[in-house]
């Protein structure tokens, strides 16, 4: 064999174990599968001790940001005194990395990416990209300095929707 066709080979070889690197690098990333799946969670609803429902705190509406998103967040305070945040009619795209965070920063329709500018309390991984999910608040969240909720991807730091809340 000659010295020409062994490099050849070499770099064929190279060339094609880029290639593969690549490929599962990019699926790792992106994971597109997830654009083809759905999980829906149907979390009952926070009632108070007389089966009535608890007082809402704030509401907002969803705002779609990168991906199409729509639902309702509502702060509430269960009769123990914990604050939930309620998530009802979700509907957003499955992605990776997907958590729920409250933050400081407002919702601006055309910026996706300013509610890591700020302070925000992760309230942990999305738990299904549609239906109805409760997220309990921390003890010692300060409402006072929470503005809004947004669906974070945090492998692409950005939001795919958020809401703002508002004092009901």
């Amino acid at each position: 064999m000659s010295t020409r066709r062994t490099l050849f080979t070499v770099i064929a070889l190279g060339s094609v174990a880029a290639v593969a690197v690549a490929v599962a690098v990019a699926l790792y990333l992106f994971q597109p599968w997830r654009l083809f799946t759905t999980v829906t969670v149907d979390e009952a609803p926070i009632v108070a001790v007389d089966g009535a429902p608890p007082p809402v705190i704030a509401e907002g509406t969803f705002l779609s940001h990168e991906h199409g998103t729509s639902g309702t967040a509502q702060l509430q305070r269960t009769s123990e005194g914990t604050i939930v945040l309620r998530i009802i009619d979700l509907n957003t795209s499955d992605g990776p990395a997907l958590h729920v965070w409250l933050t400081d920063q407002p919702v601006i329709a055309d910026d996706w990416y300013n509610f890591d500018d700020g302070n925000h309390i992760d309230l942990g991984a999305l738990k299904g990209n549609e239906g109805n999910q409760n997220y309990e608040l921390p003890a010692g969240t300060d409402l006072a300095t929470v503005k809004s909720v947004s669906i974070w991807c945090e492998r692409f730091h950005v939001s795919f929707g958020a809401a703002t809340l508002v004092p009901a």
